[in-house]
């Protein structure tokens, strides 16, 4: 099992930062890290991403895990690769990325909907898939699609909430992607930055009560 996705089921929270300015990436990232979070993925999508996650990686090297997010091809996963991310996450399986993410050693977290992506994205290799959008497929589906696939890791992302969030952890997910319910761009663009704090704070307490309360199942140990 590789580093970080042994520090994914550890933290089971990914602070998603997409669409925000440069100049405000610092202390968003201070901000999130003071409330408790240690894995940040920059969307490709965002304006200067690269200068986002080579920076932050710089400055953030020993208490940020920094990853780069919406990657969609060769291209976009070695540009990401060479600013210093240490994974990789897209919205969609491109087998190609994954490869391009084994061969430099770095993990690659693709985007699943069906069993049958889940099943061909862990086969190719990717070290845990993400399934997204969630929202349009509820606890449930994470709950049954693990009865036959409960060895493959899976994250989820897209409309993942404070209400939801240990649901969606107790019935399987290793870990959870947080856009907006948490990276919230009205308070960034405000300079609110300690409410970001508090949002960070809220959501990793949610997620120690859910570990006090559950028992951890048999297969939990990939």
């Amino acid at each position: 099992m590789s580093n970080n996705l042994q520090f994914l089921q550890k933290e089971k929270i990914v602070a998603i930062i997409r669409g925000i300015s440069y100049e405000n990436s610092h202390e968003t990232a201070q901000a999130l890290l003071d409330g408790g979070i240690k894995l940040l993925e920059v969307t490709l999508n965002t304006d200067r991403a690269f200068n986002m996650i080579a920076d932050l990686k710089e400055s953030y090297d020993d208490k940020l895990c920094i990853g780069a997010g919406t990657v969609m091809n060769i291209q976009m996963a070695k540009d990401a690769i060479a600013a210093g991310a240490e994974y990789l996450v897209s919205p969609n399986l491109d087998e190609a990325v994954i490869d391009y993410g084994i061969a430099h050693g770095v993990d690659v977290w693709p985007g699943t909907f069906t069993p049958t992506e889940i099943v061909r994205a862990y086969q190719a290799g990717a070290t845990a898939v993400k399934v997204f959008p969630i929202d349009s497929l509820g606890v449930n589906y994470v709950k049954n699609v693990r009865g036959p696939i409960n060895h493959i890791p899976m994250m989820v992302t897209g409309g993942v909430d404070i209400n939801n969030i240990n649901d969606y952890l107790s019935a399987g997910a290793i870990a959870v992607g947080l856009g907006g319910n948490l990276v919230n761009k009205q308070f960034i663009h405000d300079k609110r930055f300690t409410e970001i704090t508090e949002l960070a704070k809220q959501f990793v307490q949610k997620v120690q009560e859910g570990k006090a309360v559950t028992t951890v199942p048999s297969h939990a140990n990939y």
